[in-house]
């Protein structure tokens, strides 16, 4: 037996937070919604698909925004997405360097610590 792959990050949210999701995931993020399964649709939430990248929020009614577990996006362009990001009153926080990445977090609309990576040119390393 191997495990080959991720298929999707589970994040939680509260009950009635899927239009800030959308407006997070789908309008900041860039990243599509794509429908529940019908059989999942009635418990909340949203999904958010984008190629290989899923990310599932679901409701959870004792929610607590996961602040040190948290998702790694892989961005282009990140200073563009954190002036995005900033100017719709997202705070941004950078944290030690990572070699190869400029990187930085935000909090989604619920308090969950997100990290954006742009991977380094080759030039830059070292």
């Amino acid at each position: 037996m191997t495990i080959t792959r991720l298929d999707h990050v589970q994040l939680a949210m509260p009950p009635g937070g899927e239009s800030e999701a959308r407006a997070f995931y789908e309008g900041v993020l860039g990243i599509s919604e794509v429908a529940k399964p019908a059989h999942l649709a009635s418990r909340g939430g949203c999904w958010f698909e984008q190629g290989a990248l899923k990310v599932h929020l679901g409701v959870d009614a004792d929610f607590k925004p996961a602040r040190k577990a948290h998702p790694a996006f892989i961005v282009s362009d990140l200073a563009a997405l954190v002036t995005t990001l900033k100017a719709r009153g997202y705070r941004v926080a950078e944290d030690q360097p990572l070699d190869g990445y400029d990187r930085m977090y935000v909090d989604d609309p619920f308090g969950n610590r997100i990290e954006l990576m742009e991977p380094l040119p080759a030039a830059n390393l070292g």
